[in-house]
This record gives C-alpha cells, structure tokens and sequence, in this order.
C-alpha cells in the first residue's frame, strides 16, 4: 500500500525515509542490462540497501557538485514557470512509500500529474528540443515515479536559463497507461534484485570477520 508524505525534500527526515528503499533517482541503476545480469553500479547500490536496511541509517555520502547545485537553485524558477504557462499550482512531491521503494517527485498536479525538473545545460536541453523528447537517461526514473505514485501522467520540465525568454522550457508529457509492459519489467528486475539485497545481507551478518585463528 502505497503511504504519502507530505513532507520537504533533502532534510534528515526525508533522507531517513528514503533509507533502505529503492529511489527512483537511483532506479536506472538497476534496470540497466535487464534482463541479463546486474551491472556493478546495481550491485554496489545492492550493498547499500543491504547496509542501510540493517543499520537503519543513510549510508550514501550525498555527493554533490556544481551541476547538481545549480538544478537545486533552478529548480523552483522551472517550477513557478511552468505555473504560470499551465494556469496550475504544483503542490509539494514529498515522499511516496511503497515498500521497500520510494519516490519524490519534484511536484503534484492536480489529484493525478506529477512534475519532474531537469535544469539543463544548454546543449542538452537543445538536444531535447530538437529531438522532441526526454533524454533517455532518465526514461526509468520516470517510469518508476510514475508506477509507485500511481500517478496517471507526468510532466517532463526540461529548463534552461540561457536560453531565450518563451524558450527556457521544454515541456513532454507521458501517461502510465502506455507504460504497463515496463511496469512489469521493473516488478520482474526488482524481485531480482531485491534477492540480490537478501543475499548480500546475509553475507554482512553471517561472514566470519576474525582471522586470527
């Protein structure tokens, strides 16, 4: 069943909800080379929810940078623009809880569309204008926001500031409904990957860690 948290994104409750749970920022990590074996960037993030799901504490270091600096302080000018191109307000994403996974949407729309931000460089976000589409980069984080918000649609926002005014975003919406072959795609990889924790779990607690004789 499916909980909601109306809560603020990036504090320390938020990131102890997130604790142990597959994210949807962190989703293409495991659905890469499905359905042949898992990549070693699935299986390290394996390890991770392994060590958190024990500890019930964040075991990721919060890594960040320039670029990812730079979306968090975009991030609410895409917002209050898209508003005001819409005629729509866009309610707090907080936290979505189903099980052992979790998402954030960057906003609600309505009582069934969701927003997710990409403040982009230029190039990128050119590129996504020209091609009419997402990047592909991010294909299984929407998929994912979508299957456990339950969520009809979603707004992919690309944004860039550089760009001219009328411009500056970029605006794709995709529907859950054209997406069921891949919400089994993901129940499948999952149910793998989760025996994969299970495993890696058991090898945390269960190893032998004194060699001394």
């Amino acid at each position: 069943m499916v909980k909601f948290h109306d809560i603020k994104q990036n504090t320390d409750y938020w990131h102890q909800l997130r604790c142990g749970k597959v994210t949807a920022s962190q989703i293409g990590k495991i659905m890469v080379n499905y359905p042949k074996a898992f990549s070693d960037p699935a299986k390290r993030y394996a390890t991770q929810i392994a060590l958190e799901q024990i500890t019930c504490k964040p075991c990721s270091d919060n890594y960040s940078n320039s670029e990812m600096d730079r979306g968090h302080e975009e991030e609410p000018i895409a917002r209050k623009l898209y508003e005001d191109e819409n005629f729509i307000n866009v309610s707090n994403g907080g936290f979505f809880e189903d099980g052992d996974c979790g998402v954030s949407p960057d906003g609600l729309v309505d009582t069934n569309g969701l927003i997710e931000i990409k403040a982009q460089k230029f190039n990128i976000h050119y590129d996504t204008v020209r091609k009419a589409t997402p990047n592909s980069t991010y294909n299984w984080q929407y998929r994912f926001l979508l299957k456990v918000t339950g969520r009809e649609w979603l707004d992919f926002v690309s944004y860039c500031s550089t760009f001219p005014k009328g411009k500056q975003l970029f605006t794709y919406r995709m529907y859950a409904k054209d997406m069921k072959e891949n919400f089994k795609k993901i129940d499948d990889r999952l149910a793998q990957f989760f025996k994969l924790v299970e495993k890696t779990k058991q090898t945390i607690l269960e190893s032998k860690y004194d060699y001394r004789g």
